[in-house]
């Protein structure tokens, strides 16, 4: 199959203006998986989603649950691209085993703390940002600042952007493929 958006199949085929920050990409993981080479058809998309990834890597949320996030966004809107690659990467980077990749597609979590980060997440993406003021007093009850709360929803926003993207193009899966529950 291939992507209904062209992926370049290698950098140096991607515009010009995208090759360092694909360089960079391919730096820091050591290849660059097609999502990055199909949004570089656009050097202006891929500074923003590098930059905003940069961005929320600097912010309160750890790694491992900004991973958790992106699981469950990407189960809600059966983008098997995302929970492929987030899966890949729960696992290899993140260091989260199979039982809290499946909770996090759930909506939920084996850790306490990261489980009310999850939940609120899910509430965010199935209510569109519409959450109950109970929904908010949860997940600050359970440790989370303003600050936290901010990034658990432009985690979920960056999220969408990638799954709507990878649907959009129907970027072709370079991980080990994994599929929504209810696609």
């Amino acid at each position: 199959m291939s992507s209904r958006i062209h992926t370049p199949a290698t950098v140096a085929d991607a515009p010009a203006a995208s090759h360092g920050l694909l360089e960079a990409v391919n730096k820091q993981l050591g290849v660059v998986p097609n999502l990055f080479r199909m949004v570089g058809n656009s050097p202006a998309a891929l500074e923003g989603y590098l930059s905003l990834m940069g961005a929320l890597g600097k912010g309160e949320l750890s790694a491992p649950t900004r991973e958790r996030i992106a699981l469950a966004v990407a189960e809600i809107n059966g983008c098997d691209y995302c929970l492929s690659a987030h899966t890949y990467l729960g696992k290899h980077v993140a260091k989260l085993d199979d039982a809290e990749m499946t909770a996090n597609r759930n909506g939920g979590s084996n850790d306490p703390k990261a489980a009310a980060a999850v939940l609120f997440a899910k509430q965010v993406t199935d209510a569109r940002g519409r959450v109950s003021n109970a929904d908010l007093e949860a997940v600050k009850a359970a440790g989370y600042s303003e600050a936290a709360v901010l990034e658990i929803v432009l985690n979920v926003a960056l999220n969408i952007w990638t799954n709507y993207a990878n649907t959009v193009a129907e970027t072709e899966i370079d991980f080990p493929v994994v599929h929504a529950q209810n696609a």
